[in-house]
């Protein structure tokens, strides 16, 4: 796997964490860091992704009212209150 080089400045406070956890893991500091920048990276992706689709159905008039919602939802609430008794 290819790789490449990125600096990156941490707050002191930080840096001794990821030698605390790097070596109680016995993995590098730059293993641990690119590991949790790929899956910052991959979280935060997804959730723009989310976002644009949701963008784009108002777009495409796939919405429901906020009136109609509400009513399903109280709906939900009553029925599941009245299971419960």
């Amino acid at each position: 796997m290819s790789t490449t080089t990125l600096t990156v400045r941490l707050p002191p406070e930080v840096k001794g964490r990821l030698d605390l956890l790097a070596e109680r893991t016995r993995r590098t500091q730059s293993y641990l860091a690119g590991e949790a920048i790929a899956s910052y990276v991959a979280h935060e992706l997804a959730l723009i992704e989310g976002i644009q689709e949701g963008l784009n159905d108002v777009r495409a008039g796939r919405v429901t009212p906020h009136d109609q919602v509400m009513t399903e939802i109280r709906a939900i609430i009553a029925s599941a209150e009245k299971a419960r008794r």
